[in-house]
């Protein structure tokens, strides 16, 4: 249970946050935007949107706002090489060893890993597992882990956009290895969470299930589409449900995809574990995305996650940190996320900056078309 030191208050529904300092010590360095590029007219540079700033005020919001009675601290360890090998091959985490040794290298297009990256992945691996296990040994029912860098894009043999771990892949094939039998993983970060998608392409104990901006592949090291078509493949065909939506999709059309698309898949899939991995880069203010999800949204989205834990996986649900770049917004959204999944009755904290126009329109249609097209071909 959590307490809150000043007014003595104990509460009973709360989530156990894992979080280790030693994460901020990833730095991306600065350029335009997250090139890494310094073309020599500006005077000015962008910080790498993945900078620790944005970590430091989540972390600040959930000891500090209206939240923070609910939460309880944990401080995790690094993982260790044999547990990245669940999901990673032995010649890439070689090749980020080797990388690290060298004082490290541009692993693909935007995604650096420099002096501290390595150890930062560790711990952000460590801290998910940590998290994860927590759940596993019935010590709590809600873990989040509070990670960077993040780690959805992670492929079992690859880097990619920030990504040098799957943390989240890690943390189902953990929950896969200690008895689960099935686990459902739901992304709602702004791009397509394909290195999970791809860890468990194959499987059909494992339910991918991502909502992100129809951005399409980026290069060699994100080869993946993000379209409908990409169901999975052998045992596990079916059992990864992509929705990309249209910009600017905004609150009313994520909850309707929601309730079209994810809720009835969950239901029928059936699983014994939820993992929720959050982006704030749907936001609407986001540098990195045009999703337009405002602290309601998120908070909405929260509590339908919620009530999917509570009647499949007896309330057992890990959060894993993804994206989400404006500084200050990002922080708000998670608050709000954490509110939603907690179901509180009322909002704890105000939306400072968060009208924003939302016509669901053209969502709505493209999730019909998504939903026809799965029932076309009899899928979950």
């Amino acid at each position: 249970m959590a307490t809150d030191a000043s007014t003595s208050i104990v509460v009973k529904n709360h989530i156990d946050v894992f979080w280790n300092e030693g994460m901020l010590k990833h730095d991306n360095g600065n350029g335009v935007f997250d090139s890494g590029m310094d073309p020599g007219f500006l005077d000015v540079l962008d910080k790498h949107p993945e900078n620790s700033d944005r970590v430091k005020n989540i972390v600040s919001i959930l000891k500090r706002a209206p939240i923070s009675p609910y939460i309880s601290w944990h401080l995790p360890t690094p993982a260790l090489i044999p547990h990245l090998l669940s999901f990673h091959t032995p010649e890439y985490i070689n090749e980020l060893v080797e990388a690290d040794k060298e004082g490290g290298k541009m692993l693909c297009v935007n995604t650096f890993l420099n002096p501290g990256s390595w150890d930062a992945a560790l711990l952000a691996a460590g801290t998910t597992l940590s998290s994860m296990k927590h759940i596993l040994d019935g010590n709590g029912k809600i873990a989040y882990a509070l990670v960077r860098p993040p780690g959805h894009h992670a492929q079992p043999s690859q880097a990619d956009g920030y990504c040098f771990l799957n943390n989240a892949g890690l943390a189902v094939q953990l929950a896969l290895g200690s008895g689960c039998k099935k686990v459902a993983v739901i992304d709602i970060d702004v791009h397509y969470g394909n290195g999970t998608a791809e860890g468990f392409y194959r499987s059909n104990k494992v339910l991918t299930i991502s909502l992100h901006m129809n951005h399409g592949s980026w290069g060699p090291s994100h080869p993946q589409n993000g379209t409908i078509d990409e169901l999975g493949e052998g045992e596990g065909y079916g059992y990864n449900l992509n929705i990309p939506l249209p910009n600017g999709t905004g609150n009313n059309g994520y909850i309707y995809a929601f309730n079209e698309l994810v809720v009835p898949s969950i239901h029928k899939f059936g699983p014994d574990m939820v993992v929720f991995v959050i982006g704030q880069d749907s936001s609407a203010f986001d540098p990195n995305g045009r999703q337009c999800l405002t602290m309601e949204g998120y908070r909405k989205i929260g509590r339908i996650v919620h009530g999917l834990a509570t009647r499949h996986s007896d309330g057992r649900l890990l959060i894993v940190q993804e994206g989400g770049y404006h500084v200050t917004y990002a922080a708000y959204c998670v608050h709000a996320t954490l509110e939603g999944v907690l179901n509180l009755p009322l909002p704890l904290l105000e939306d400072p900056i968060g009208y924003y126009p939302d016509d669901e329109t053209f969502s709505v249609k493209v999730v019909q078309d998504i939903k026809k097209y799965r029932k076309d071909k009899l899928l979950l």
